[in-house]
């Protein structure tokens, strides 16, 4: 009969993360909850592939590593629309940070209940956002 092995959860991490760093991007951009980014993500329909862009809010950041995700809320006539994208994604191409918001909480899911210009956050004066 084979021996089994024990293996520590400290050495299960390590081999995950050397494993997921090969697939991790490094060129992300710095961007915090309140900010408004443009993100372009490929979208395939049948054949055919394009480009997509989705502009709002980040109102949630979780996880980390391959696992980490962010959450983008805008509205379009008149109905919010959240997007949840992974921020390793393949399908991710870019992030673009437009403005940053002032933002005293990790989660600005009080968002959600806000309608009109109550929606919109203080702007912050960063050097993180693109400026064209």
């Amino acid at each position: 009969m084979a021996q089994k092995t024990k293996v520590s959860n400290a050495g299960k991490t390590e081999m995950l993360d050397a494993v997921e760093s090969k697939s991790l991007k490094t060129d992300i951009p710095h961007f915090e909850m309140g900010d408004t980014v443009d993100v372009r993500c490929r979208i395939k329909e049948g054949d055919k592939e394009r480009i997509q862009v989705f502009t709002g809010t980040v109102i949630a950041r979780r996880g980390r590593g391959i696992n980490e995700t962010f959450t983008v809320r805008r509205i379009v006539a008149n109905e919010g629309v959240e997007r949840i994208f992974p921020l390793h994604s393949p399908n991710v191409i870019d992030i673009r940070p437009v403005r940053s918001g002032k933002s005293r909480r990790a989660k600005l899911y009080f968002l959600r209940e806000r309608t009109g210009k109550a929606v919109r956050l203080a702007h912050r004066h960063g050097d993180h956002t693109v400026t064209e």
